[in-house]
């Protein structure tokens, strides 16, 4: 695609020093306002998702007149983009998690975005462009979904147990305990859990999980100084006081499912719908399938219960990514400003399992009016009042990974002492910190 670009390899990566895209060394690259757009997805191929996709990138080409060619891929996503940038030749835009700004930022393989000249950047949330920050202030992206976790519960169950929407953890425990010991599906067997949980390791997944808990409870991974640094805190009280909680529930409870800590997402969204568990802290994009698996009469959906300081959940998303040296960045900065407005978000979040945004990242878009359907309220509203991003770091994969491996750890060894291994991932958190330059001091 003609992408004149200096590139130096960088650990498993590779990086792009970029001209005239913010980062200095190497020429512009030519423009050619006819070239077509070429589009990954991080999705399953032949999926709901590469569908949803699929149908925006033709509105915007029936709307422009600009072609997008749409690739969707899943598997092994971050290695095959580093193949492409070893090759030069990056696609021209990238729809990827709103978290892997900083990694992707840190390549060099991403554009910064002048947000003057993608219209319609007015309008979206304040929250929203803040994910799309990095640390050094500057917008490396466009959101354009948004999405939290909010606390799926089998209604069914629920009624059978007497016992109300949890409102607090102990609420919430005392649910979970139920589920486990009542037979709520009335089976006569002892086969039910309280609460499904991702425990695995795999892309840090039961610290993903954990992060909803950790951050009620006043905790948090690391924190930033006031000049800038970051330290780590997960030895600190109220973080050590969310892990013990949230072990107690697999080692003194017993409430979360046998294998939880072998678990990502596939086999643990099977627990729910197959009825082996009775809670799920989750986003909304589970709820298509869950309405077809479960019946939508079985479930309800509400906010995660109030930990020790707030309601705080995490808060996940999708950005468009403008990669480096695109032969046709008017292009890119078009397909971006379609996708945030008003009838590209509209667009997104039509159809029952085929849409890409799953929450609105434009103010001016109320998603009651496209479903309806109260529990998209539940998530919207957690999402404006009580959603968190994971911090804009250089790269925050390694802290997430680390994290996970001690959360993994523990629930799965309910002998080792929590102490030394809060104190311990303190130490691999610092590190990672610092070889990042943005450790304290």
């Amino acid at each position: 695609m003609g992408k004149a670009l200096t590139w130096v390899a960088l650990g498993l990566g590779a990086v792009l020093a970029v001209g005239g895209c913010g980062t200095g060394g190497a020429a512009e690259v030519k423009q050619d306002p006819n070239a077509a757009l070429e589009l990954w997805t991080r999705t399953t191929p032949g999926g709901d998702g590469e569908k949803g996709m699929k149908k925006l990138a033709a509105a915007f080409e029936a709307k422009t007149g600009r072609k997008v060619t749409v690739t969707a891929i899943f598997d092994d996503f971050e290695t095959k983009l580093s193949q492409r940038a070893a090759q030069k030749d990056l696609p021209d835009i990238v729809m990827n998690d709103s978290s892997q700004l900083g990694t992707m930022v840190s390549q060099g393989i991403v554009r910064e975005v002048d947000l003057s000249k993608v219209p319609g950047t007015d309008q979206l949330l304040a929250s929203a462009v803040a994910s799309a920050t990095a640390g050094d202030g500057k917008v490396y992206g466009v959101p354009y979904s948004a999405q939290a976790s909010a606390l799926l519960i089998r209604k069914d169950w629920r009624a059978k147990t007497g016992l109300p929407v949890p409102k607090t953890w102990d609420q919430f425990t005392k649910l979970a305990k139920a589920f486990t010991t009542q037979d709520p599906d009335g089976n006569g067997k002892n086969d039910t859990y309280g609460l499904a949980v991702p425990g695995s390791t795999k892309r840090g997944y039961a610290s993903w999980y954990f992060s909803n808990f950790l951050w009620a409870a006043g905790g948090d991974f690391i924190t930033k100084e006031a000049d800038g640094h970051y330290k780590a805190t997960m030895s600190t009280p109220e973080s050590t006081a969310a892990v013990k909680w949230f072990r107690d529930l697999a080692c003194t409870d017993r409430v979360i499912q046998p294998g939880a800590a072998t678990m990502d997402t596939p086999p643990t969204n099977e627990t729910f719908e197959a009825g082996k568990t009775g809670m799920y802290v989750v986003g909304p994009y589970l709820m298509p399938r869950f309405d077809k698996s479960l019946g939508k009469d079985k479930y309800e959906v509400v906010p995660v219960p109030a930990g020790a300081k707030d309601s705080t959940v995490l808060a996940e998303g999708g950005s468009v990514y403008l990669m480096a040296g695109s032969a046709n960045q008017a292009a890119q900065d078009a397909f971006a400003s379609y996708v945030i407005s008003a009838d590209g978000q509209k667009l997104g979040m039509e159809g029952e399992k085929a849409f890409s945004v799953q929450l609105p990242v434009n103010k001016s878009v109320d998603v009651t009016t496209i479903r309806n359907d109260p529990r998209w309220k539940v998530y919207a509203d957690v999402y404006r009042d009580h959603a968190r991003y994971a911090p804009s770091i250089p790269n925050w994969t390694p802290i997430r990974q680390d994290s996970a491996d001690t959360i993994n750890a523990l629930i799965a060894d309910c002998g080792l002492n929590l102490e030394t291994e809060m104190s311990t991932l303190d130490g691999k958190l610092a590190a990672a910190l610092s070889k990042q330059g943005i450790g304290a001091s």
